[in-house]
């Protein structure tokens, strides 16, 4: 029985060894990761004991493979991973900064990572949440029909949706995308927005206003405003929480917002209450920002644990 599902695209990244290296200048890189921030939120999910399953494609190639022995070592359900003879596993370079802001490029355009279908009707009855990127509605048109359609059925079925909306200024290319994430934000229970996101999809200038806006939706039950090293601020129709940040010695930045959704969607999954779910994420998106690696980190129920009993939190 799967408790939380996703579909979203796969990819490895190969990234840059040093901050402020430009990707137009040779240098050095690491990788390939086992990445995509589907994969990054779903394996979080998976490694902190929950049951976990991905709709997405690969190649039939060692970048393929790289990312699927990487999920399934961690319990991640990869039966409904389409492989690919004809098209290659996706790509991300990647270069970030010491301002914490990052730059990709991205080789996606004719791999199999958004060539999967919404799966027959009947499938997935038991999931509990399905939680979509807004990355991977931005990846292809048709793609982003079919994890629409997945989600009109989940809904059906009795699942919430979490969605978090990660915009990425490079994928964001096509003003009818509004039509297809108004229509996320419509059916969503849990919102997991950065500032800039969240002022970007509600029209408002300020957090306040915009936050008001969005429990205009009658759905949504939770919203989980992300602000990176700042923390998180939860908010329901009745309550507000905030969250500092963990302290560790940060290597790497990249995917620990996809481990702090990954967290705080188990946390709910629990049935943990909203402070609760947000040190599960907070601890989660810690651990993997104190290694190298979108997906890396000493991520598991007994190290979110320990992190959240040693409540060495930065406010």
């Amino acid at each position: 029985m799967t408790e939380v599902l996703i579909m979203g695209e796969m990819l490895v990244e190969i990234m840059r060894t040093d901050e402020d290296a430009q990707l137009y200048n040779p240098g050095l890189f690491k990788g390939p990761f086992p990445s995509g921030a589907p994969a990054i939120f779903i394996d979080t999910v998976a490694r902190l004991g929950h049951k976990a399953a991905i709709i997405g494609g690969v190649g039939e190639d060692d970048f393929g493979k790289n990312i699927l022995d990487r999920l399934r070592k961690d319990g991640v359900d990869c039966n409904y991973v389409m492989k690919s003879r004809e098209r290659a596993t996706g790509v991300a370079f990647v270069t970030y900064f010491k301002d914490g802001s990052r730059k990709f490029i991205f080789h996606m355009g004719n791999t199999p990572a958004v060539e999967a279908k919404a799966p027959e009707v009947g499938t997935f009855k038991d999931v509990k949440y399905m939680h979509i990127m807004g990355c991977s509605l931005m990846a292809n048109k048709e793609f982003a029909q079919e994890i629409l359609k997945t989600m009109r059925m989940l809904v059906s079925y009795g699942a919430k949706i979490s969605f978090d909306p990660n915009i990425r200024k490079e994928l964001f290319s096509d003003n009818s995308l509004y039509e297809v994430v108004n229509e996320v934000l419509r059916n969503t229970s849990v919102f997991l927005p950065g500032v800039e996101e969240l002022l970007l999809l509600s029209g408002e200038k300020n957090v306040e206003s915009a936050v008001k806006k969005c429990f205009e939706n009658s759905k949504l039950e939770i919203l989980a405003l992300k602000n990176g090293a700042k923390g998180s601020t939860i908010y329901t129709r009745d309550k507000v929480v905030e969250m500092g940040v963990y302290k560790v010695k940060q290597l790497d930045a990249t995917g620990a917002g996809d481990c702090f959704d990954g967290g705080f969607i188990a946390g709910l999954v629990e049935g943990k209450d909203i402070l609760e779910a947000a040190k599960m994420g907070a601890a989660a998106g810690a651990l993997n920002a104190a290694a190298f690696g979108p997906m890396e980190g000493n991520i598991s129920k007994e190290a979110v644990g320990q992190m959240i009993s040693g409540n060495q939190v930065i406010s």
